[in-house]
């Protein structure tokens, strides 16, 4: 016992902070270690963790530091940044966030900590919400469906463009592209065509696009100078040669502009963050994509639809799963498997607080204000570069550089264009004021009451809304604050986030995000800078940066890293298409082939065919390792065209393969590169370094291994990291080279990605420290066998590492007993609902098993609950087995169990109402109540529903 304290460090010589992150105490690890006959936890780590990777000495980072010190850390460099007033506009606009949704979404974790919703009976409160999203978004662009956000506005645009591409019956391989796209956009685009074969034409749609064939169109709607133009004629002509039109419109503008839709457009992507979310200095923010019903299967990202559940009531699910890539792999049509959650969320509520008068009243007052600063820029001799806009102008000046000095003198920022052009935009936070002051910049001091007087209407009619969206009652309900108040708390009661139990998904780790971390995220100086602000701005920002990808780089082993990808997802790509260009400098640009194991995550094959490669599988064996005689087959087959091998360690089956580095070298002598999934990095910390043990890159998500909370399905950050020969590869800054020398296409609209969220990574790192980060490593790894331990006397455990240990993860195999009873995987999955838990990671790696990682943050006792409620599961299922339980009716194929059917007069089942809901004692104190019963499936997309029914459905 006392060695089992002294290898952790005694509670008092652990930093406050780690104490507080890590769940069991000193010595409830003692018991643990016992449980699994150990003495020591570095005995258990020395048996689990391969010693030919574990790393010589500890991290090279500082020691933790207490939770108010962390804070004045960070408060100093948020000091460093200067969150002026901007005008700058490109995509990122000052906005005003409703403080009851500030408060009650974004700051509460009963929103910021839920999984996204794959078990939609304990999600039905962000499901609403994501289907007000996507019913927002279909009203505004005047499409038929919207799916439920994508990462950002340019991503959006390259999902539109591919899009565009397998449904057109066109056989061009070009792309026209709107000279009066955002820049961010285009540069995106071109990334993202290069791998595919696809021409990017750019070009000015009105006058260029005539006598060319493409298979289709991106429009900006307004443009990025601030032109609002008609193109009808554009879209009529690129329908007549058999392409299509995506358009990217500002979400604001729509209140007042005819929706793409009505103008003929296929697919409509924008941003919807000036619709309450903060600029953040690039983000997270909510992208969104609408498109018709006919290309519904094509619409990639997901799709919340309405279905029913067993008793007939309306229940909210994600419509149409075969879309996604995990399904389809290799053969998907985008690697994105994540989305926005918790800022669609944010969009969907600022549309419901305001309401459609609301929202129609805020950019009206836009626009206005932007005729007026117009009219007194025409009026003191400025030349402006079009004659309609919504919120933007472009102003022709002989020289930007003094107008830009000025501006900067009064705290303000204006989008340099060029040497003889600057770019004003307009947002609901600009005020009277700052219109006369905008004036004095150019030279003239006007009154604004007295030009207001003289403004007259800008847009042209046809170009004006004419209908009214947003009639359905959630838009027209909650706009006091108390109502809006119950209605958010209505939302987050239904669901099971991480503030109400332990999430226990293997794969997708679901740790505690502290309130520490969380904090900085809303300070103005984080919050209310513009990406493209310049740099003695945001020094803050920088420092940040720097120190973050200094500490990611320590802790992997490799050299260098970059924070643009803004979801795991990205990073994959991002790394892929550093290993492409590396190959393409040395002459090798044919290496095409990536080997991945069949065990794979489905991101791996289709982010691989996104980048032009083709995808070779590789075998496991029995006991769900790499096989290494396939490897070398496969790589000797493909030796002079091979790119890479995309492997997951530890292994996707959650165990510490010995063949690691011999892996690495076969594929080295191959002259390939090895790219290591940092899915499972939480294992790692501290322990091993994938740079060092034989990975050329990897990616990481900081919305697992270093707490940047999940949010119901997004936000996420991907780095990715690689070795030295790698880094000029890495993704490049908008519109220009990166820092370092990075050549690399961008990946992301924002050059450092979702950096508003950076803090709370580092605020992680810096209070844990080298020692608490690998604490956290060996505890979570402990967790998992403790819970494998108990749990095997129950249910066979498919996969262990040669000494007969899992990693951080146990795969549950629940296919004996599907033999022996009937019982399916999902019968589990649901009945743990009533248990009060989240269901784990079904049916993968393997259908028919459950994997569950429990991360270091869950206390003994709740891995006691957790596997007390796995066991008498199994109870039941014995009943089923014994013939007590038929097997079309019993407590698991009718759960999860709501209180509406507990309080029907009838019952009629062969097991009680306690059994039922309280089958384990300790449930009568806390009880979860599903809100809906078992989802029909089958239903909701035989039926697909995905917006809110207008208000004249029910007259």
């Amino acid at each position: 016992m006392l060695q089992a304290k002294h290898s952790i460090r005694d509670l008092e010589d652990r930093a406050e902070f780690t104490r507080r992150h890590i769940g069991p105490s000193v010595d409830d690890i003692a018991r643990m270690l016992q449980r699994l006959g150990h003495s020591s936890l570095n005995e258990f780590i020395g048996e689990v963790v391969p010693g030919g990777i574990r790393m010589p000495a500890p991290l090279a980072l500082a020691e933790g530091v207490q939770e108010h010190e962390a804070l004045a850390e960070i408060r100093a460099l948020a000091a460093k940044n200067k969150p002026f007033k901007s005008f700058v506009g490109q995509g990122y606009y000052g906005t005003r966030t409703p403080n009851v949704v500030l408060r009650n979404i974004l700051e509460n974790p009963a929103w910021y900590t839920a999984y996204t919703p794959y078990q939609p009976e304990i999600s039905q409160g962000r499901l609403e919400a994501l289907f007000n999203f996507q019913t927002l978004v279909s009203e505004l662009t005047g499409l038929d469906l919207a799916n439920a956000s994508m990462l950002d506005e340019a991503t959006a645009a390259a999902e539109a463009m591919t899009l565009c591409q397998r449904m057109s019956k066109s056989k061009s391989r070009t792309f026209f592209v709107d000279r009066d796209c955002l820049p961010q956009t285009i540069a995106v685009l071109q990334t993202r065509a290069e791998p595919l074969g696809i021409e990017i034409v750019i070009g000015d749609p009105l006058a260029e696009l005539e006598g060319r064939e493409v298979f289709g169109i991106l429009l900006q709607y307004p443009g990025a100078s601030g032109a609002v133009k008609d193109y009808r004629n554009v879209i009529e002509a690129v329908h007549a040669q058999r392409g299509l039109v995506a358009m990217a419109a500002d979400i604001l503008s729509l209140l007042l502009l005819t929706p793409p839709g009505q103008l003929g457009a296929d697919v409509a992507v924008g941003s919807t963050q000036r619709f309450g979310v903060p600029m953040g200095f690039g983000g997270p923010h909510a992208a969104y994509m609408a498109t018709r019903e006919s290309y519904k299967r094509s619409l990639p990202g997901r799709l919340v639809g309405q279905s029913i559940d067993s008793c007939g009531n309306p229940a909210y699910r994600l419509a149409l799963q075969t879309r996604e890539q995990h399904i389809r792999r290799e053969k998907a049509t985008s690697n994105i498997c994540t989305a926005q959650v918790l800022l669609a969320v944010m969009a969907s509520m600022y549309a419901v607080y305001h309401g459609p008068q609301g929202l129609r009243l805020i950019a009206t007052r836009v626009h206005h204000l932007t005729s007026v600063l117009a009219l007194g820029l025409k009026e003191l001799g400025a030349q402006l570069q079009s004659d309609s806009w919504f919120d933007t102008l472009t102003v022709k000046v002989d020289d930007a550089e003094p107008v830009l000095e000025k501006a900067a003198e009064q705290g303000i920022n204006l989008r340099a264009i060029d040497g003889r052009r600057v770019g004003i935009s307009l947002d609901e936070t600009a005020t009277q004021g700052d219109v006369e002051i905008l004036w004095q910049l150019f030279g003239g001091a006007l009154d604004f009451s007295e030009v207001e007087s003289r403004v007259s209407p800008v847009l042209a009619g046809e170009l004006l809304r004419d209908d009214s969206p947003l009639s359905q009652e959630v838009f027209n309900r909650y706009h006091s604050e108390t109502e809006m108040l119950r209605y958010l708390r209505s939302l987050a009661d239904l669901d099971i986030a991480l503030d109400r139990s332990m999430i226990p998904l293997g794969s997708c780790t679901m740790k505690l995000n502290a309130t520490a971390e969380m904090i900085p995220v809303t300070w103005p100086e984080f919050a209310n800078v513009h990406p493209y602000a310049p740099a003695d701005q945001v020094a803050g920002y920088a420092e940040l940066i720097e120190g973050l990808e200094a500490m990611l780089c320590e802790i992997t082993g490799y050299d260098a890293v970059s924070l643009q990808p803004n979801a795991g997802s990205q990073g994959e790509y991002a790394g892929l298409l550093a290993i492409r260009a590396y190959h393409a400098s040395r002459g090798e640009g044919g290496r095409d082939i990536c080997l991945i194991p069949s065990s794979a995550h489905g991101t791996n094959p289709a982010s691989a065919q996104m980048c032009g490669m083709r995808v070779v599988v590789v075998r496991c064996d029995e006991q769900g390792n790499v096989c290494l005689d396939d490897l070398r087959e496969k790589a000797a087959e493909h030796s002079e065209r091979l790119a890479a091998i995309m492997v997951t360690y530890p292994s996707t089956h959650g165990v510490f393969e010995q063949g690691i580095g011999e892996l690495s070298e076969i594929v080295h002598r191959h002259g390939g590169q090895v790219y290591i999934d940092g899915a499972n990095l939480n294992a790692m910390v501290g322990l091993c370094q994938p740079g060092v043990f034989g990975g050329d890159v990897s990616h990481l998500n900081l919305h697992k291994t270093f707490c940047i909370p999940h949010g119901g399905g997004g936000p996420g950050v991907g780095p990715v990291a690689v070795r030295a020969h790698l880094a000029e590869f890495l993704p490049g800054a908008v519109g220009g080279a990166g820092a370092d020398g990075r050549r690399g296409a961008p990946v992301s609209a924002a050059t450092a990605g979702s950096a508003s969220i950076l803090p709370i990574t580092w605020m992680y790192i810096r209070m844990m420290g080298r020692d608490g980060l690998r604490s956290a490593t060996e505890v979570a790894i402990l967790n998992a066998n403790y819970i494998a331990a108990r749990l095997q006397e129950h249910y066979p455990i498919l996969y262990r590492g040669s000494g007969g240990h899992v990693a951080h993860e146990c795969i549950v195999d629940l296919r004996p007993l599907k033999e022996s009873s009937g019982i399916l995987v999902d019968d589990v999955a649901k009945r743990l609902v009533d248990y009060g838990f989240h269901a784990p990671t079904m049916s993968f790696p393997v259908a028919g098993t459950l994997m569950i990682e429990p991360t270091e943050s869950e206390s003994l006792a709740e891995l006691d609950r957790f596997c007390d409620a796995m066991i008498q599961i199994r109870a039941e299922i014995a009943r089923v087995e014994n013939g007590e339980w038929p097997l079309g009716d019993n407590p698991l194929v009718n759960a999860p169990h709501t209180a509406s059917v507990m309080a029907a007069d009838g019952w009629a089942h062969p097991y009680s109402r306690t059994e039922a809901v309280f089958p384990l004692e300790e449930l009568r104190g806390r009880k979860y109540w599903p809100p809906v019963g078992r989802v029909d499936n089958v239903h909701g997309d035989k039926h697909l529903v995905c917006s809110c029914a207008p208000i004249s459905a029910y007259e």
